[in-house]
């Protein structure tokens, strides 16, 4: 667990987070990064000494709406925007997916504290490496074998991707079923499990100092 120390003014040691004994690489008054051994999975402790430019805390579907038009120009998607309580703050949990060059997705995972005049993010980027599509490719077969999936005239797959809180969108590149949280176990390994996995434990060992309890909250 990394050192947490208490300052009266905000600061980026104000809160703690588990470093899963992965190696340091970049550390300054802003950011605290580290790098899996695999170079595949990026952790890093943002601290913005600026006001939060979300919209909102209060209207998820505003939230979700702002996230959404911040990443689909980037052929983005939304996996899950959604509202946590930890150690009595309220937080943005987000996860997102982006096409990589080549071949494959990078899953962007996210926890977002918002204050008045300051915000802490807790990123992990996580990339598909290797032979990619292998979730995708297995949970389809599965589904369209159980019925769960369709093909239409064009060859295309019918209820397999969508964005989880708004019917009908078609922009970026849309989550599908396979990157379902209830097929994590079945896929331990993939990027987006892993990412799921990391949240968990630093939604459970993540620290606050009680410095925060002084700062104006968000909104």
């Amino acid at each position: 667990m990394i050192n947490r120390l208490l300052r009266n003014k905000a600061s980026i040691d104000d809160i703690s987070i588990p470093d899963f004994g992965w190696e340091l690489t970049r550390e300054e008054k802003s950011i605290r990064q580290w790098v899996n051994p695999e170079q595949t999975i990026a952790l890093s402790l943002n601290f913005f000494k600026v006001e939060p430019d979300i919209p909102t805390m209060d209207d998820w579907n505003a939230l979700r709406r702002y996230y959404r038009n911040q990443i689909v120009p980037r052929k983005g998607g939304l996996i899950e925007v959604e509202p946590i309580t930890l150690r009595g703050y309220n937080l943005i949990k987000a996860i997102f997916k982006f096409p990589q060059a080549e071949s494959g997705m990078t899953y962007l995972s996210s926890l977002t504290l918002p204050f008045a005049k300051y915000s802490y993010v807790v990123k992990i980027q996580a990339m598909e490496g290797g032979v990619t599509g292998m979730r995708d490719s297995f949970m389809l077969d599965k589904l369209i074998r159980e019925g769960k999936v369709t093909i239409d005239e064009a060859g295309n797959p019918k209820g397999w991707a969508c964005d989880p809180y708004l019917k009908g969108f078609l922009g970026g590149t849309l989550m599908n079923l396979s990157e379902s949280e209830e097929y994590d176990n079945r896929f331990r390994m993939h990027p987006l499990s892993l990412s799921r996995k990391m949240l968990r434990q630093i939604e459970a060992e993540i620290g606050f100092s009680s410095g925060l309890q002084k700062l104006k909250p968000f909104g």
